[in-house]
């Protein structure tokens, strides 16, 4: 008699669970724009959600361990005056955030690690440069204020977000409406996937498709009749990748080797209600304590629902074979080496004893200026024309340092407010 032989996989038994009702965010007005992002973005800090506003664009950015109801005086990061369509943390700087609208600009946003009290208006930098809605942000995974930006105008713009210059604009590639784009390990290429029903693999730097029209498939995976959007999220360190249709009730998740069949379904992870988008945490995020492997959060109508992967293990000992080294919050280059051509892969860190997240770090713009470059050379000037350009760069800098001094005590009265408010609730809440 033939047996059938088991493949062995340390990843065969990964089962999905909801976390509990109070681990929940409620009371949450998720967008009901018709886009094909998936809405949420988390990092360890943070949890930000596209929520609907009315005159304008908005999403909602709230500390992880903030579950429960949400007030509904929350504030919002608002800025966009058209609904914000995909939003993106940074993955070098927590407090750092990046949303692109249908008014076809992208805002960075800093993030405080208080709770403001009133809604935050002002980004760090608006860039502009689309002529159509801006649907899609991806940040480039190793190199320093380096983003990505995709519109509907079929063009992909990269800029550097550190000085809000445009590094580079790809505006011939594609003749037609771009679905999604993604960066590989080491931003070196970007893979993209267009209306004309074509991948292409593009190296930015040179402008070049170097890859497209793959002829034939690896693997073909049969899913469903369903014709909602896969929002498909990998994870390198297990080779797992999950596949979550949007307006559907599953996860599905799927290993991938470098043998034939190379997919190998896994398992589905299924609930009640459907999902209007999907946040995927990064390994860092997560609980290694507990063999959890991913986290996504999951939106409904009305509240998001952390979704928990595990690995069933019965020692309580860190796991290696679980967690190797995962990329950490250091890039490896600054955006005019990349420019220049060098490549660097993601500086790792172990997640043996968790991961702590950096103090708060702020994020500095430094726009060109123009009083640096200089004139052509000419006729000696007298010295007062000459020190005229100086002059003003000084007085320029006095009033950049005075705005830098106002913002800070500005957040520090906030702060205080804050105080002040939860110590007036604390008497109410007495007196009752």
């Amino acid at each position: 008699m033939s047996r059938r032989v088991v493949r062995q996989s340390k990843f065969r038994h990964v089962f999905g669970q909801a976390a509990k009702a109070d681990q929940s965010y409620e009371d949450i007005r998720v967008s009901k724009v018709t886009w094909d992002s998936s809405f949420c973005a988390v990092n360890p800090k943070f949890l930000a959600i596209i929520v609907e506003a009315g005159g304008g664009g908005a999403f909602i950015v709230l500390p992880l361990a903030k579950t429960g109801r949400v007030d509904k005086n929350y504030p919002l990061v608002t800025g966009h005056t058209a609904p914000v369509l995909d939003i993106d943390w940074c993955p070098h700087n927590d407090n750092v955030i990046a949303s692109a609208s249908d008014d076809t600009t992208i805002m960075v946003w800093q993030i405080p690690d208080y709770t403001p009290v009133r809604n935050i208006t002002e980004p760090v930098i608006t860039l502009e440069g689309h002529s159509k809605r801006v649907g899609i942000l991806s940040w480039h995974p190793t190199a320093r204020n380096v983003l990505l930006s995709a519109g509907g105008d079929n063009v992909i713009i990269i800029w550097n977000v550190g000085t809000g210059e445009v590094l580079l604009s790809l505006d011939d590639l594609h003749p037609d409406v771009i679905h999604s784009v993604c960066w590989n390990s080491n931003g070196s290429l970007i893979a993209t996937t267009c209306k004309d029903k074509t991948l292409r693999i593009i190296d930015p730097r040179k402008g070049q498709v170097v890859a497209n029209n793959f002829e034939e498939p690896v693997a073909l995976q049969e899913m469903d009749t369903s014709n909602g959007v896969l929002l498909p999220f990998y994870d390198p360190d297990s080779s797992i990748v999950y596949l979550c249709g949007k307006g559907d009730s599953s996860i599905r998740y799927f290993e991938i080797t470098e043998e034939a069949p190379y997919v190998h379904y896994l398992n589905t992870f299924s609930s009640k209600e459907p999902q209007r988008g999907v946040g995927f945490m990064p390994k860092r995020g997560l609980d290694v304590s507990k063999c959890e492997i991913a986290r996504f959060y999951k939106l409904h109508e009305r509240k998001c629902e952390p979704i928990i992967m595990t690995v069933p293990r019965k020692s309580d000992l860190f796991q290696d074979d679980l967690y190797p080294d995962t990329p950490g919050p250091e890039p490896a280059l600054e955006a005019d080496e990349w420019l220049a051509g060098q490549d660097a892969e993601p500086v790792l860190i172990s997640l043996k004893d968790g991961y702590v997240p950096p103090k708060h770090r702020e994020l500095r713009v430094t726009k060109r200026n123009i009083l640096d470059v200089r004139p052509p050379a000419g006729p000696r000037r007298s010295q007062s024309a000459s020190d005229a350009p100086l002059a003003q760069q000084h007085t320029l800098e006095t009033i950049l340092e005075e705005i830098k001094a106002l913002r800070e005590r500005v957040q520090a009265q906030e702060q205080r407010i804050t105080a002040l408010e939860n110590m007036l609730c604390e008497l109410v809440d007495g007196t009752d």
